[in-house]
């Protein structure tokens, strides 16, 4: 690895002065800078990145807690996209991303101790994470800069969709399609199924139609077999829904599995309706009906906030 010592020395300045060129100063000739600069990327000098952390009190380094219990990881069909916005606006800006697990060649440590040792400037947090966990909230008290995705935290910069007009413009979309008997298989307890449940509810009440307590049903997101599950326990009922909303489009899929095994035609016989907009949601047959969420800007403004 090359040293600024031996850019001192071809160059024929001092280590000092080659210092001030490498990190920006304006106390030294133009001409002198830029002679050093172009020398120092000739001979392919890279800067030490702890020895510029220590000098900064920065390692330009961002962690990324994103842990769900389903353990899906990066094929997270909405948040990969999320966290490839939130990774490609980073490193525009000159940071690196750290995966916070909380396992460091084989020992466990909490999430906030994970983030001391790798020195992490700030934290991005995904809302698939369990928020009630202990060490999760060890993490949201610390002194570490967090920035939240898709869920609301005290003292902490969220980015959240608008879940409530979400939902709004969707059921009011099924509604001016003549539905008038909607179900909603929703997500678990987490404050965006409170909001969209909230919302499902105002809507259906400003447009007049009572719904059957059994035309709710619990679920969890991304889980395509239990979706499937409550989706029969829909269309066993005396008078079945005409609409099923889903908490997800992968979770949508379960339900249009079931449907289909059943002999149902899919939007002749009832129709389906997901949530988010994934790729595979817009290839099927027919496509499926969904609120598409825009994970770019999401991702691009969690990492600025975290930034800033």
């Amino acid at each position: 690895m090359v040293s600024m010592k031996e850019i001192a020395k071809q160059c024929n300045v001092s280590v000092a002065t080659v210092s001030k060129a490498l990190n920006g100063y304006s106390d030294i000739g133009e001409e002198t800078k830029n002679y050093i600069l172009r020398t120092a990327s000739e001979m392919g000098y890279l800067p030490n990145s702890s020895a510029r952390a220590l000098k900064t009190k920065r390692t330009f380094n961002l962690g990324v807690l994103f842990v769900d219990e389903a353990r899906s990881g990066l094929t997270h069909d909405y948040f990969n996209r999320v966290l490839e916005s939130f990774k490609s606006t980073a490193e525009a800006k000159g940071y690196d991303i750290t995966f916070t697990s909380g396992n460091v060649s084989g020992k466990r440590m909490t999430y906030l101790e994970h983030c001391r040792y790798r020195g992490v400037d700030g934290v991005v947090v995904m809302a698939c994470v369990d928020f009630t966990a202990e060490e999760v909230q060890e993490l949201l008290l610390s002194d570490i800069p967090v920035v939240t995705i898709d869920h609301i935290c005290d003292g902490r910069i969220s980015v959240v969709s608008n879940n409530i007009q979400g939902m709004e413009e969707l059921v009011t979309y099924i509604y001016k399609k003549g539905h008038r008997k909607i179900a909603y298989i929703h997500g678990d307890d987490t404050s965006v199924t409170k909001n969209r449940l909230g919302s499902f509810y105002r809507t259906l009440q400003r447009l007049g139609i009572e719904e059957p307590d059994e035309y709710v049903k619990p679920s969890f997101y991304r889980d395509a077999d239990l979706a499937g599950e409550r989706t029969g326990e829909l269309l066993d009922l005396k008078d079945p829904p005409t609409c099923i909303l889903y908490p997800d489009d992968y979770a949508a899929m379960g339900g249009i599995n079931e449907i289909r095994e059943r002999g149902l035609r899919i939007p002749e016989d009832i129709s389906v309706a997901g949530y988010d907009g994934i790729n595979i949601a817009q290839v099927l047959e027919p496509k499926l009906t969904t609120l598409c969420q825009d994970t770019a800007a999401i991702g691009r403004i969690a990492a600025e906030r975290l930034i800033e």
